[in-house]
């Protein structure tokens, strides 16, 4: 009989490649919710929502952790990176917006210097201070109010202080990683210089200062939190200091005088105080979904969409909301409306369907712009509905 073969011994399996980082599901989530509570907030004006959720210290925060991230690359790559996926869907605003206001009549105000004017329109092409905008305009009887392009121009302080931020970061990355504790407090320290006048500013340069001071703690913090900083600290610190951060913000804002009328994003210096204790615990509780928990599953399409389109949502949402409220309030001339149903025509839900119906207007038309300035394939709807149910199907066959 032949010899029996020896048996064979355990195939080696090659080892799977490492995945690459994904996306952080928590972060998207986050990115989602601040953008909801922007529009939201802008809509109603209720003043306890920025003290529920502080949207742009939250923004700002995920912001700089990505740019972090990003920072491993050099830094002059990943500045003109980040600068060229930001201006294409302003230049595209600037270009509706402003061409609008100079129909409507926008010119030099009598004795203002035709010149400077002019160059100060090239704000609208590179941010690095607020653009000009008109006060009073003729508007569009029922659809616009006169008033349009003081809303339309609203949100560009949040692109101007995006803007510095990203030109500072590798400066802030390298402070950090020299004296983290140091570089996270000095937004705060000049906050409160500016705050109780020891420190001075011109007007041009005011507000970029002001808007360091605020928000470029939550900036730095999230660059921190990429960095492992926090991570540094005893699991009891954070959730132990950060409630009395969030304490000084809101008593500084309640003395001096917190209303309706006065709210907290009126309030700089308490704002900065706010928004960091709660950024702190956001971060501090990372959970780092590399997939969404079940009960957010259903979310996935609508976080994914405004992930993908947070500056087209951004930069259009206030006028969206003005055509909205505008168009909504001429229904108060039916007298069906006034007499039997003015619940319906005060409650702001209505509204609200109706500015995102629009702003989803404004995905489908401006939206491709930020694929575009990616260097991306331009998709109109990128929900990820589709590589879901495709994802879907491979795990079926």
């Amino acid at each position: 009989m032949p010899e029996a073969e020896p048996a064979a011994g355990p195939v080696p399996v090659p080892e799977a490649a490492p995945k690459a980082p994904g996306r952080d599901r928590y972060f998207d989530l986050l990115r989602a919710l601040a953008l909801f509570r922007v529009v939201l907030y802008h809509l109603t004006g209720w003043m306890w929502l920025p003290l529920v959720f502080p949207s742009m210290g939250v923004m700002f925060a995920l912001a700089g952790n990505l740019m972090a991230r990003s920072l491993k690359r050099p830094p002059g790559q990943v500045i003109k990176s980040r600068v060229r996926r930001l201006l294409p869907p302003l230049w595209a605003a600037g270009a509706i917006g402003v061409t609008g206001m100079l129909v409507q009549g926008w010119g030099p105000a009598e004795g203002e210097d035709t010149l400077t004017w002019w160059l100060e329109l090239l704000f609208w092409i590179l941010p690095l201070s607020d653009p000009p905008n008109a006060a009073e305009l003729a508007g569009v009887p029922g659809i616009l109010p006169g008033t349009w392009a003081e809303p339309f121009a609203g949100p560009l302080w949040y692109i101007r202080a995006y803007l510095w931020f990203v030109l500072l970061s590798p400066l802030f990355l390298a402070a950090l990683r020299k004296q983290p504790w140091l570089t996270i407090a000095a937004p705060l320290v000049l906050m409160a210089a500016l705050n109780f006048g020891y420190l001075q500013a011109a007007e041009s340069i005011a507000p970029i200062l002001y808007g360091i001071g605020e928000f470029g703690a939550c900036w730095v913090l999230g660059m921190a939190h990429q960095e492992g900083v926090l991570k540094r600290l005893p699991n009891y610190v954070i959730p132990s200091i950060a409630p009395f951060i969030m304490g000084f913000g809101i008593w500084w804002a309640v003395d001096h005088g917190l209303s309706a009328e006065n709210q907290l994003g009126n309030m700089p210096f308490a704002s900065a105080f706010w928004g960091f204790g709660f950024v702190l615990l956001l971060l501090h509780f990372s959970p780092s979904w590399s997939e969404w928990p079940r009960l957010l599953e259903r979310f996935d399409g609508a976080i994914t969409l405004l992930n993908s389109r947070a500056v087209t949502v951004y930069l259009w949402h206030n006028v969206c909301i003005a055509i909205a409220v505008t168009m909504w309030n001429r229904l108060w001339s039916l007298e069906v409306m006034w007499r039997d149903l003015p619940w319906l025509m005060n409650s702001p839900w209505p509204t609200l369907i109706f500015s995102w119906s629009l702003i989803a207007y404004c995905i489908l038309m401006f939206g491709w712009l930020e694929d575009v300035a990616a260097k991306r394939r331009p998709r109109l709807w990128p929900s990820g509905a589709g590589k879901a149910s495709r994802s879907k199907k491979g795990s079926v066959a």
